[in-house]
């Protein structure tokens, strides 16, 4: 399967991950020339090979108009990243700058219905116009409900707005192109301090960004300022499959998105294809200690956890407090079965608490094939991956035709081996 790793060490904004995933292409160049005929009103993209902390990476320029946002007349690259609800949004960079009129487009104004026509109009696949619309929406709630305004009230400069689109349909685009099997998000650096933008001083990550990536595992970093933008972040929860560390993938290419800023460590964000030979998903540990609790009851908790879909339930002896014998009670189940797992914990033991482990899984891919035997059907259970295939029959089917023939189950099994070998 083909894996696609985002690693944001340093934040994510629109740009630098298109900048990495372009990377990954083997023609960069023409599928920027592809992006600059899709019809986006007076956008124009361009790429630039820069070096940061002696790390040669792409940085992508997006024009509106023939201006790139951020440098109107102030003969710098300011580093925009996005302004609150009537300002910009949009990224480059990783910080919040006030807005200035200089005569340009940011008087105009755009509202979520605007932004849907013009993705609507644009000449990509439909699957990229809905990820399109479905990353700005995510952007457009949060703005929402951090001013206390409906959706269709929220609206955004022109120019930002375009930027923003701009990133967006670019970062979409090339996700189809990739088509990863699964792609898998490291914890997200936000930054830290604060950031000024038009409505005042604002804390890191900002308002927006923080409700995007609620849930989701972020930390501060080890530079000041803003890295993750609420575009960065908005596409980084959509196209997420999990967020965790670097997975086993043998590595066929990488990407390095460079940001605008200079920071001390290298402001990228780094792109990681490659090929694994098995799966993983995400699954929790839930534990806790009981030494007041018969086995009787220990049995029932056990078999009621089971019955709601837990994956496993064991437990481990253990010595406690006061040189008292007891259990480590351990309930295994995905993350979406959390809620019920607790419930069930606290109303059938005795426990007072309970700790939670979120551990990644490596799993074989799994498959069933039906065996004829002169007794009947016997299902057998194939799994392979990471370099190892596995075959097992049935217990049922094997016991049932142990049964019904008064044979051992041994020879249950070896009368399914002759049936698969094709022997009578």
């Amino acid at each position: 399967m083909t894996i696609l790793y985002l690693d944001c060490g340093m934040g994510a904004a629109g740009d630098m991950l298109t900048a990495a995933l372009l990377e990954l292409l083997p023609d960069p160049d023409a599928f920027v020339r592809s992006l600059n005929v899709l019809g986006l009103p007076g956008v124009r993209f361009e790429k630039e090979t820069v070096s940061k902390c002696g790390i040669s990476g792409t940085q992508m320029h997006v024009l509106i108009n023939g201006e790139e946002e951020g440098a109107h007349e102030h003969g710098h690259h300011e580093e925009h990243a996005h302004e609150h609800h009537e300002e910009h949004a949009h990224d480059h960079g990783h910080e919040h700058h006030e807005d200035h009129d200089h005569g340009h487009a940011h008087h105009v104004h755009r509202s979520l219905a605007d932004i849907e026509a013009v993705v609507r109009g644009l000449s990509v696949p439909e699957a990229v116009k809905e990820d399109v619309l479905a990353v700005y929406k995510l952007i457009a709630a949060a703005e929402s409900k951090v001013h206390g305004r409906p959706v269709s009230e929220v609206h955004f400069h022109e120019v930002g707005a375009m930027d923003a689109v701009a990133d967006i349909t670019a970062v979409c685009l090339l996700m189809n192109e990739l088509s990863p099997d699964e792609v898998v998000v490291s914890p997200i650096a936000v930054g830290s301090g604060h950031v000024r933008c038009a409505h005042g001083i604002l804390p890191v990550p900002a308002p927006a960004t923080e409700l995007i990536l609620r849930g989701c595992p972020i930390y501060a970093g080890n530079a000041k300022g803003e890295l993750c933008t609420p575009t960065g972040a908005a596409l980084l929860v959509h196209f997420a499959g999990r967020f965790g560390t670097l997975p086993p993938m043998a590595a066929k290419a990488a990407g390095y998105g460079m940001g605008h800023k200079d920071f001390e460590q290298a402001n990228c964000l780094r792109a990681l294809l490659g090929q694994s030979s098995g799966k993983t998903d995400t699954i929790l540990e839930l534990s806790c200690n009981i030494d007041d609790m018969t086995g009787e009851a220990v049995g029932f908790a056990t078999e009621q956890l089971l019955e709601a879909g837990a994956r496993d339930v064991y437990t481990v002896p253990i010595g406690m407090k006061k040189n008292r014998p007891g259990l480590l009670l351990r309930v295994i189940c995905v993350p979406e079965n959390r809620e019920r797992m607790l419930e069930l914990l606290f109303r059938h033991t005795s426990t007072l608490g309970v700790r939670e482990n979120v551990m990644t899984r490596y799993i074989l891919d799994r498959r069933e094939e039906v065996v004829s035997t002169p007794f009947g059907e016997v299902r057998r259970k194939i799994s392979s991956g990471f370099g190892t295939v596995k075959a097992k029959f049935e217990y049922e089917d094997l016991k049932r035709i142990a049964q019904s023939e008064g044979i051992g189950l041994g020879e249950a099994q070896a009368l399914a081996e002759r049936s698969l070998r094709g022997e009578d």
